[in-house]
Formats: structure tokens, sequence, C-alpha cells
């Protein structure tokens, strides 16, 4: 069956489009039709990326690449790696691809005001965030990215780490076939971050369901989600949202858009704000509520991103980036139910 490139905006899509844009946009989709506050965006669905296969011939090359490797060997998964991204990224993109990228870019800029809109370009592949596979970390996001060309060249990227080796290897680990795996990506408008960080409906280590968790750091979630920054961490107790457990951390770099370059830099905090609290305590309550608005959405423990909008007031400057299902305490919570 011949595939066409398409692109949806991210309120036209919903929890049900997984196998068409991928965990991460139908989220994306989920909450913004259900009023959460999410930066708009569009998500190329996995029909452009099966489009793009096709018409390029080069699925079979791709497959030509993996037949024959000792898939469980790093050094394999490394040569496959490397194979793939050459070959995606030396493709040249069909024109129907490219025009769709290019106009959807452009509405994004009319609905936003701005020419040229700085976007985050982010990758959804259809066996994510699932209480069964988190796939957390193993595909890529590409921040303050501006332009059609660059949303395009992301956009490739972001395909080729669908045969990254961390990702190969825990389909691997799982006996998810690679031919099974298809990518979505998501492109949304940049948050100017004041803070972000990640909350989670209970405790993660514990499954303590009497608070709720949150840390945070200052400027983008970049260095919380990848372990370069030590975050501030809250407990707020379910239904006062009392603040229970408070650890503030010298938090002594951030990840920042390098207004000179347009690039993501990390960069040190000046002293004054590296020991004092990423939240206060408004911000604190009400990202609390949202959580649990978004757990009671969902029916099961959430792993939320989130940022403030340093661009916005209180409270519209409480953005929200993602949500899926604590991976381990949704599982036992959904086996506990089968009982």
């Amino acid at each position: 069956m011949k595939q066409k490139a398409q692109i949806l905006w991210l309120n036209e899509c919903s929890a049900n489009d997984v196998s068409l844009v991928g965990g991460k946009c139908a989220s994306l989709g989920e909450m913004t039709r259900a009023g959460k506050n999410v930066p708009p965006g569009f998500a190329i669905t996995v029909n452009t990326y099966k489009a793009f296969l096709e018409k390029t011939g080069i699925a079979q090359k791709i497959a030509q690449a993996l037949a024959g490797m000792d898939l469980k060997a790093a050094l394999s998964f490394a040569q496959a790696t490397g194979i793939v991204y050459s070959i995606i990224k030396e493709t040249v993109v069909p024109v129907e691809i490219t025009d769709a990228i290019r106009s959807a870019y452009e509405q994004l800029c009319a609905k936003c005001g701005c020419e040229n809109v700085l976007v985050a370009v982010r990758s959804s592949t259809t066996m994510e965030d699932s209480v069964e596979t988190s796939f957390a970390g193993q595909h890529e996001t590409y921040l303050n990215v501006s332009g059609w060309e660059d949303v395009l060249d992301n956009t490739l990227k972001c395909w080729a780490s669908l045969f990254s080796g961390p990702a190969m290897h825990y389909r691997n680990i799982r006996s998810i076939q690679h031919n099974e795996a298809y990518m979505a990506v998501a492109v949304q408008k940049m948050v100017n971050a004041k803070a972000a960080g990640v909350m989670f409906t209970l405790d993660p280590v514990s499954g303590d369901r009497s608070k709720i968790v949150l840390e945070g750091a200052w400027g983008l979630g970049e260095g919380v989600v990848s372990g370069y920054v030590t975050p501030d961490h809250f407990g707020v107790k379910r239904g006062t949202f009392e603040v229970v457990e408070e650890w503030i951390s010298p938090k002594l770099t951030e990840f920042v858009r390098d207004t000179q370059t347009g690039h993501t830099i990390e960069r040190a905090v000046e002293e004054a704000r590296q020991n004092i609290s990423c939240l206060t305590n408004q911000e604190l309550q009400q990202l609390a509520a949202i959580a649990l608005s978004i757990e009671q959405h969902y029916g099961s423990p959430q792993d939320i991103e989130w940022a403030l909008d340093k661009d916005l007031p209180f409270p519209e400057n409480l953005v929200i980036l993602q949500s899926r299902p604590i991976t381990v305490w949704a599982g036992q919570q959904s086996q506990a139910a089968a009982q």
C-alpha cells in the first residue's frame, strides 16, 4: 500500500492514535484535548516515515544493513547504527514530504505570530511510553530548532535514531522485530524555560501514593532528565497539597539557548540562584494539582515533564511537555487489577 506524507496538529491527536503518531504525540494530543497547557505543534506521522521508506527504497537497504549482524553484540550495534544513520541522512527526501513539513512549520509560525519560531523536534515511536515499554531516552530530541530546513534535517535525525544502538538493544531484549518499529515526530513551540523538571504522581522509588514527587532545576529540562544537574526535590501531600519534603540542591549549571548561536548550551548559574528553590510554593502546589488531574484523566500513575515559561504570568507559565505511565508501578497495578 502506497503511503502519503501526513501531518496532524496535536489537537487532532488522541490516546487512540499511537499507531499513527507514536506514544509521545498521542499523549501530547490527548492532554491538549483535555485542556492541559501544552505548547502548540504538529505530528509528522508514521505514514510520512513509511512514505519516506517506500518512495526512496531505503527500507531494503536498512534491512540488508541489519541482516547477518549479531545484534546481541555491542560492536555490531555500533556498526549497524553508523550504517543506518548514513543511509537515512544521505537519502534525498521526496518533494511531497519536504512540502508537507515546510507547510506545517510555516502554519505553526503563523499561529505563534513569529517568523521562524523556535521549536523542539521530538521522536515519537509507536512502542514508547506504554505500561509495558517506555523506551525512555532511546531516541532523539532536538531543542531550539529554527527554520523549516532545520526542522526537516532534525526529523531525519529522529528517524535515524530509531536504529540507535540503545534502541535496537532495547527491542532485541524484548523480542521486538526491528521492522515492527515505526517513528513519528513531534514539532512543538519551544518553551523559554526559567525552570523545568519532572513530577511523579507516586513515589517512583517506594510506590507511596500519599504524595506527589517533583524534581526540578533552572533552565531547560535537559539537565534534569539527562542527570547532568542534581535537581531540587519536593514531596507534596495528596489532598492538602502540603509540602512534606524539600531538598534544595546546589544547582551550579543550567541548559539554556545561546542567543548568539541559537544552540542549546550549558552555562554556569550565578551564585545568587545556586542554592535557592527553582519553584515557589505556589508554583509547586499548582503543579502538584495539575499532576493529579492528569493522573485522573489517564487512570494510572504518571511520570510528567513540566516547565515554567519565563515569558508568561502565573499560572499560564506552568507548561506540560509530556506524560507517560510510570512503567514499573503502573504495570504492577494492572497485574493486581487483573487478579
